[in-house]
């Protein structure tokens, strides 16, 4: 069949074709207009979180790190798509079924159902510059004209886009404090060990002085001594890294793995310095033996106040982190009603439908005229 006898079948129904799309229109538009429920969405805009402004021996624990101070921190872990996992999750979801008792809005049987019923109409958005926006689909009864207010539909569109990003700031404070408790925990028992050692070896060396009447040092000594310790504190403080991380990360992880390559370089040079190599001005092997042991314990001294510091230092900073309640969220444009509804988009709809409805109808018209002509054909061919 040419197209000439397609248009000439669709002419000589056009009439047909015409009455019954427009009628079917109307239907549908009414449908629309009337019985067809609202959909409002109200979209919060979050701008990417800041990078290595967490705790360090708590950003560590998630991937791809950078040395910052004591311990390490990560430039990777809290960025964008993490966010947006956490506002994807079953726990951000029932965050907002609780606060608002969803489920009974919902009227689902479990809190469970309804969080994923919410989750369902979640729209997220993550641009290339790492800013979030998320909107939350908010739907009416049928017949939205008689049965629906839509001031508290825009509302509540509002209200659940900035639930949600409070959820998220809610589980990432406690992901942090979390965190931050069992670092504070691990530094907290290092201290009482660093500081057990740092008694022992000063009142060793106190004694030491009372009986030997207080033996001075050379100056080149004494140079040596700081050079020594300063490489032992760094070792001490190497060694106390990898005993927090080997607890959070896998045996491959390359964090560990470069960790315990810079304490094996480390030890490497505290021994020659030991030993006496050439690449070291004064060993300590050379030093006379009563002079060799007063430099041996003001050394110890030395590292274990250092050491001591240092933790100390870090154990106040994730204890403020495990207490503090600031925002780990920054919003750039809050949530507000509405001005109009996101769906039905009644004219557009309407027009797609009766093109889509003629269309229909004209295939419908031309297949059976051409079922017609084959049965007219077999009649006379009979």
């Amino acid at each position: 069949m040419s197209f000439h006898d397609l248009l000439n079948i669709i002419l000589r129904n056009i009439s047909f074709l015409l009455k019954t799309t427009i009628i079917s229109t109307i239907f549908l538009f009414v449908i629309l207009f009337l019985i067809y429920p609202l959909t409002y969405r109200s979209e919060i805009t979050v701008l990417p979180p800041e990078q290595g402004n967490q705790s360090g021996a708590l950003s560590s624990l998630l991937g791809d790190n950078v040395m910052s101070g004591f311990f390490y921190t990560s430039s990777k872990a809290f960025n964008s798509e993490l966010f947006v996992q956490i506002l994807k999750s079953r726990t951000a979801a029932l965050y907002v079924v609780r606060k608002f008792n969803l489920k009974d809005y919902y009227g689902e049987e479990t809190e469970i159902i309804a969080a994923n019923y919410l989750n369902n109409q979640l729209n997220i958005i993550l641009t290339k510059e790492g800013i979030i926006k998320l909107d939350v689909e908010v739907t009416s009864s049928f017949i939205p004209l008689l049965l629906a207010n839509k001031d508290s539909l825009k509302r509540f569109a509002a209200i659940l886009s900035n639930t949600y990003i409070e959820a998220l700031d809610f589980i990432n404070k406690a992901k942090l404090s979390s965190k931050a408790k069992r670092a504070r925990k691990y530094i907290e028992t290092q201290l009482i060990k660093t500081k057990a050692v740092l008694d022992s070896v000063e009142l060793r060396l106190m004694n030491f002085q009372d009986e030997n009447k207080t033996i001075s040092l050379p100056e080149q000594i004494s140079a040596a001594i700081d050079a020594a310790s300063k490489l032992k504190t760094e070792i001490i403080q190497t060694e106390i890294e990898l005993g927090f991380l080997e607890t959070n990360l896998r045996e491959d992880n390359q964090t560990l793995i470069s960790l315990r390559n810079k304490l094996r370089e480390l030890k490497e040079q505290y021994d020659k310095m030991q030993l006496g190599s050439q690449d070291y001005l004064l060993a300590f092997s050379d030093v006379p033996e009563l002079g060799k042991e007063l430099a041996g314990l003001l050394r110890d001294v030395k590292i274990q106040n250092e050491v001591y510091l240092l933790l100390q230092q870090q154990y106040y900073k994730e204890k403020i982190q495990e207490n503090r309640d600031i925002p780990t969220v920054e919003i750039l444009d809050e949530a507000i009603p509405p001005l109009r509804k996101s769906s039905p988009k009644v004219i557009f709809s309407t027009v797609v439908g009766s093109i889509f409805i003629f269309l229909i109808l004209s295939l419908f018209v031309v297949f059976k005229e051409k079922k017609v002509i084959l049965l007219q054909k077999e009649i006379k061919g009979g």
